[in-house]
């Protein structure tokens, strides 16, 4: 007993340990930020100072930028986040789960998965705006697109590592395929579900620039690229900052889920 008490006290300082090495790493950055920029070792255009862009902060939290306030960005950004990913949870989950546990249903769906998941969402934007038109409806798609791959591809690989003999114990007491489904496969591939969900979020989030480069008067991936042609790199740098906290927001309620829901798994931070 007073062995395990030991393990999980150490277990406990390295997780404090490592949290203290992340937070000054963070800290140096910003020293070295400073200090690089303060002396002009780079050009303020392409490296602002950290005061300057402080002062964009302020200046877009006050004054908002081209007619719109800061929050007003965001949320567009995130309203067409976060509907393409419901989207693609609400799709690709349980098609996901028939393609894994089919192999014939996965022979009709899995060559059009490969064709365009290696595909730039630049490469068949063009395309969507086509048929979808300029507006939101384009945007969420081209999201939607982007997300639903590897969140496809992590349900079907967490349902075919489900033990076959769980299954067949399942229908040899009674339950139904439909039961088998919903309360063994399901509850067991939630854990990798979750992981390619937070896979689906970066590679979604990272086409959110691409996404609102067309048509677009707000949502913080315009105001990143809109501010770049007028080389205010400071609000390029703020839209940038802001992008990653919430991504960082975003990942780290994920992760809680893992680590309090998903323990048995051994989810490492």
């Amino acid at each position: 007993m007073s062995r395990e008490i030991a393990l999980a006290t150490n277990e406990k300082k390295v997780v404090i340990s490592t949290k203290w090495i992340s937070a000054g790493t963070i800290v140096g950055l910003i020293l070295l930020w400073t200090v690089v920029t303060n002396l002009k070792w780079i050009d303020p255009l392409f490296l602002p100072s950290p005061q300057s862009v402080w002062s964009a902060f302020v200046e877009l939290i006050k004054d908002g930028y081209k007619g719109s306030s800061l929050g007003t960005h965001i949320l567009s950004s995130l309203y067409r986040l976060f509907i393409s990913l419901i989207l693609a949870f609400i799709i690709a989950v349980p098609l996901g789960m028939l393609c894994g546990y089919s192999k014939y249903i996965r022979a009709v769906f899995d060559p059009i998965i490969e064709f365009y998941r290696p595909l730039p969402p630049l490469a068949y934007y063009a395309l969507l705006i086509l048929w979808l038109g300029i507006d939101d409806t384009s945007k969420i798609a081209l999201l939607y697109l982007s997300a639903f791959a590897p969140l496809f591809i992590a349900t079907v690989f967490s349902v075919q590592k489900v033990s076959q003999d769980r299954i067949n114990g399942a229908l040899a007491l009674g339950a139904s395929k439909w039961k088998v489904f919903v309360f063994v496969i399901f509850p067991s591939c939630l854990p990798d579900i979750i992981t390619g969900l937070r896979t689906a979020i970066g590679v979604s989030y990272a086409t959110l620039v691409a996404a609102e480069m067309v048509a677009a008067t707000s949502g913080i991936g315009w105001l990143v690229l809109d501010a770049s042609k007028y080389l205010r790199s400071d609000i390029t740098l703020v839209g940038i900052i802001i992008m990653g906290g919430i991504a960082m927001i975003m990942d780290g309620c994920i992760r809680f889920v893992q680590r309090y829901k998903f323990s048995w798994v051994g989810t490492q931070d």
